[in-house]
């Protein structure tokens, strides 16, 4: 049985989380109390009805006090051996608060603070931090896009979410922002840059022009050589503390070019080495 808990900042993105959830198959329930998650599971886990085995369930701070339930509810689920994973929606405070203005929403602290956004973000970003710290994944969706967002999640359980460890390899641009659910990151801004070639400017990573310009140069073969050691190192580490997602995001000026070159490389190495590996362009497309 496969039992997902959505959870996270309002308007970080779970209302997208559970519809792509839902087109991959699982039956999805939003906004449940948390007391309920034990029996609830108890449910679905005894039932002939094999809809009910893949379970995604949304719960946060729309439950008011009730939310604070959610510890002691995980807890007894731990205790009874029950199977789980948490997914947190995570985004900038500055960019919740442009959707919030964007779609007129009511926040559902708005009460509690008065009226005032800026402070029902910081109070529900303050009551979910622990709930982050237990998260198994973590997404940042302040730079996604909501195809993106889809992609990164139907990449993460296309698969059993409860089999082993998921690496995502994440190129990046540094202009834009370190991914904050980002375990490792290699900086590749010291490599030779294909943006000041001006038939490599406009192309990508992607493309074997600019693959293949990075990859000729020694300090991108000594790079990915010592990056690909560390690695080999980490996993096993990983893996033996029981995480249940790493995410090694890579990051060049723009995150068109060498952080995309090497990420390629970084995800096929770790693909031929038998590990559940994704791959995320965040900022390939980016004007």
């Amino acid at each position: 049985m496969e039992f997902i808990i959505i959870t996270g900042l309002s308007g970080a993105g779970k209302s997208v989380a559970m519809r792509c959830l839902e087109d991959n198959g699982y039956y999805c329930v939003d906004n449940i109390p948390p007391v309920l998650l034990p029996t609830f599971y108890e449910l679905c886990e005894k039932t002939a009805d094999e809809r009910l085995k893949k379970m995604a369930i949304v719960t946060d701070v729309r439950s008011g006090e009730v939310f604070a339930d959610l510890f002691s509810a995980l807890d007894q689920m731990k205790s009874d051996k029950k199977q789980y994973k948490i997914l947190f929606l995570d985004a900038q405070d500055d960019v919740l608060l442009h959707r919030y203005k964007q779609t007129r929403r009511k926040h559902p602290l708005l009460e509690v603070t008065k009226g005032s956004i800026e402070e029902a973000l910081h109070l529900e970003r303050r009551l979910l931090n622990h709930v982050k710290a237990r998260a198994d994944y973590v997404i940042d969706t302040s730079l996604l896009a909501q195809l993106q967002l889809r992609e990164r999640i139907s990449s993460l359980f296309l698969g059993n979410a409860s089999l082993g460890m998921t690496i995502t390899c994440l190129s990046f641009g540094f202009k834009y922002g370190v991914p904050s659910e980002s375990d490792l990151v290699f900086d590749v801004r010291c490599l030779p840059n294909p943006f000041y070639i001006p038939e490599l400017k406009t192309h990508t990573g992607l493309e074997d022009c600019v693959f293949d310009y990075v990859m000729q140069f020694d300090q991108s073969k000594g790079f990915l050589e010592r990056m690909l050691s560390l690695v080999d190192y980490s996993l096993p580490l990983y893996l033996k503390e029981g995480k249940s997602q790493l995410v090694i995001a890579v990051g060049c000026t723009g995150g068109k070019h060498r952080s995309v070159t090497l990420t390629r490389k970084l995800y096929q190495h770790i693909l031929d080495s038998g590990h559940r590996v994704i791959v995320h362009h965040r900022d390939v497309s980016r004007e």
